[in-house]
C-alpha cells in the first residue's frame, strides 16, 4: 500500500518546515503543489524554500517551469502522478505540500472529463467579455446552467468574479449545448495511494501577524528588484499574483511603495482566508495547531499506515 502524506493550510502557516521534518522522518521526497513556486523567475515573492531547506529533503516541482510556458493544473496532475509512480517504487510513503487547493485536489482526486470545445467558441466569448465584462459571463452562466450558478453563489462566490473560470464554464455550456454541471462527477479517477491529509491552522490574529512578517522579509530580501525584472512581462498569467500586481502599480507610479506593501499584506490576508475556506471543505483532514510537536503528527501518521 502506498501513502501520500499531504500537508495543507493557509500561506505562512509553516507547511514547508513541517514537510521537511516529515520527509526526513520517513526518508521520502516532497512534491510541491504551490502553483506559483513552479516558476523559476518568481523566487522571492512566492516564498520558495531557500537553499538550506531544499538541501534538507529532495523537492520536486520547485522552479521547474518558466512564466513563458503554458502550464495548466491538468499538466501538473499528469506530471505529479508520473513522479509519484517513480517515487513509490523506492518508498511507499511520500509527502506532498502546498497551499494551492485546486492543485492538491488534482493529485488527490483528479478532475472531471470535458469534451473538446472548438476554439472559435472561446474567441467569441472573449470578444463579448472584452465589450461587456464579467457581467456578461455571469448572465450567460445563469441562463445556461442555473443550478451551477446558484451553487457558486452559495458555496464559492469569488469564482463568479474570476474571468478565466467563468469563460471556461460558459464555453462548455455553449460548445456542448449542455450545462457545465452535467459533466461533473461522471469520471472515476483511480489513485494507487491512500492520502493522509494534515492541515495546519492558527488563530486568525497569529496567522495575519505571520503573513505581515513574511511580506516584510520578502521586501528586505529584494522583492521589489525581482518585480522590476519581471515588469516588462507583467501581463503574463503567472504574474497576476499577490505581491507582484501591487508592486507593478508602484513601478507605474500609481501608488507609493508603502501603500503597495500594505496592499500586499492586505491581499495576502484575503488570500489566506480563501485558502482556509477551500481547505475546510476538504474531506478527511486532521487539523493540528501550527506549533504542534512533530512527534504528535508522526504518531498520528503511523497510526494510519
Amino acid at each position: 500500500m502506498n501513502y501520500l502524506i499531504t500537508i495543507i493550510g493557509p500561506t505562512a502557516i509553516g507547511k514547508t518546515a513541517l514537510s521537511i521534518k516529515l520527509a526526513q522522518h520517513f526518508n521520502c521526497d516532497i512534491i510541491s503543489c504551490d502553483s506559483r513556486q513552479f516558476f523559476k523567475e518568481m523566487k522571492i515573492g512566492t516564498a520558495v524554500p531557500n537553499e538550506k531547506e531544499l538541501a534538507l529533503a529532495k523537492h520536486h516541482f520547485i522552479q521547474n517551469k518558466s512564466i513563458f510556458e503554458n502550464y495548466s493544473v491538468g499538466d501538473f496532475e499528469q506530471e505529479a502522478l508520473e513522479k509519484l509512480d517513480q517515487l513509490f517504487k523506492e518508498n511507499p510513503i511520500q509527502t506532498m505540500v502546498g497551499g494551492s487547493g485546486l492543485y492538491v485536489d488534482a493529485v488527490l482526486k483528479g478532475f472531471d472529463e470535458f469534451p473538446d470545445i472548438d476554439a472559435s467558441v472561446r474567441e467569441q466569448i472573449n470578444l463579448k467579455y472584452d465589450k461587456k465584462g464579467i457581467t456578461y459571463l455571469q448572465e450567460q452562466l445563469k441562463t445556461l446552467d442555473f443550478n451551477y450558478y446558484q451553487k457558486l453563489t452559495v458555496e464559492n462566490p469569488q469564482t463568479l468574479q474570476n474571468p478565466q473560470r467563468m469563460k471556461r464554464f460558459v464555453e462548455v455550456c455553449i460548445g456542448t449545448g449542455k450545462p457545465y454541471s452535467s459533466f461533473i462527477g461522471k469520471r472515476k479517477n483511480n489513485r494507487n495511494f491512500t492520502p493522509i491529509i494534515i492541515g495546519l491552522e492558527a488563530d486568525r490574529e497569529i496567522m495575519y501577524d505571520r503573513i505581515n512578517q513574511r511580506v516584510d522579509i520578502m521586501i528586505n530580501e529584494g522583492l521589489l528588484e525581482e518585480v522590476k525584472t519581471l515588469f516588462p512581462n507583467k501581463e503574463l498569467n503567472a504574474l497576476q499574483t499577490v505581491g507582484y500586481r501591487e508592486l507593478f502599480d508602484f513601478i507605474e507610479e500609481k501608488t507609493t511603495l508603502n501603500f503597495a506593501i500594505e496592499e500586499i499584506k492586505k491581499n495576502t490576508r484575503r488570500f489566506a482566508k480563501r485558502q482556509i475556506t477551500w481547505f475546510k471543505r476538504t474531506e478527511n483532514v486532521t487539523w493540528f495547531d501550527y506549533q504542534v510537536n512533530i512527534e504528535e503528527i508522526t504518531n498520528y501518521i503511523k497510526s494510519k499506515l
